[in-house]
């Protein structure tokens, strides 16, 4: 009778299959687990939001003049239904400024922290930590484009009508990254990448 064929470690080319994974099918694996697709996009949206910052402090009187303009609704239909909402004091138009500023600051802060929490965490697929800064920091994000610009800026101050002073499009996709990014940070939690599996 004949004996069957028992697989050794150096079946398949003498690559071993018992001890020895194959390398370059295990860094594929890591590269392309959800925890690493979530730390890049975190990434991205902390170093967007570090670079909205440092643009509103550099040069602080062109988004200050946006501002003014879309509190002050000056550049949309004016009907007089609406106009009383208009917020026409400089000095609560520079508050509200100063006030996005420091949310952006704070946002960018937290979602900078969650990247690090992200790249430590991927060394021990411990990711608790960096999926709990990364949601405040997105939300964050949400909140100030979201409910900011999109819904009080765009329908309330309705910077919709202005053909000159309309940031709905930039918020709107600021929305979405942040949204992406907020999923996928979510999904990289619910399992763990086996580098052993092939």
């Amino acid at each position: 009778m004949a004996e069957a064929h028992q697989p050794t470690d150096t079946d398949s080319g003498g690559r071993g299959r018992g001890t020895h994974p194959a390398p370059r099918r295990n860094w594929l694996l890591r590269l392309g687990a959800p925890p690493v697709a979530a730390t890049a996009l975190t990434a991205t949206v902390a170093l967007y939001m570090t670079l909205v910052v440092f643009g509103n402090i550099t040069d602080f009187g062109t988004n200050q003049q946006f501002v003014q303009h879309v509190l002050s609704m000056d550049t949309t239909f004016k009907d007089p239904d609406l106009m009383w909402r208009a917020v026409e004091s400089p000095a609560l138009q520079n508050a509200a400024y100063i006030a996005v500023i420091a949310w952006e600051a704070l946002t960018a802060v937290v979602l900078l922290t969650a990247t690090w929490f992200w790249i430590t965490g991927l060394r021990h697929h411990a990711y608790d930590h960096a999926r709990a800064a990364s949601t405040v920091g997105l939300v964050m994000v949400l909140l100030l484009f979201g409910v900011g610009f999109l819904v009080i800026g765009g329908e309330w101050f309705v910077m919709w009508q202005s053909s000159d002073w309309n940031g709905l499009d930039a918020a709107a996709r600021n929305v979405a990254l942040a949204a992406m990014t907020l999923l996928l940070v979510h999904l990289a939690g619910t399992r763990r990448a086996d580098p052993e599996r092939p």
